[in-house]
């Protein structure tokens, strides 16, 4: 899964990406940006 590291200002594969649920009962992704080990996050993520 490929997200925005705000970190890194780049679009990067997702690493450990999961599968998470937030709070309104939407879906998402979240997982650890590969470079720099920044916290990523896309919302709407399959």
């Amino acid at each position: 899964m490929e997200a925005y590291c705000v970190k890194c200002k780049a679009k990067r594969e997702m690493k450990d990406a999961k599968q998470v649920t937030m709070k309104n009962g939407k879906k998402a992704m979240a997982g650890v940006c590969p470079v720099c080990g920044t916290k990523m996050f896309k919302i709407g993520g399959a």
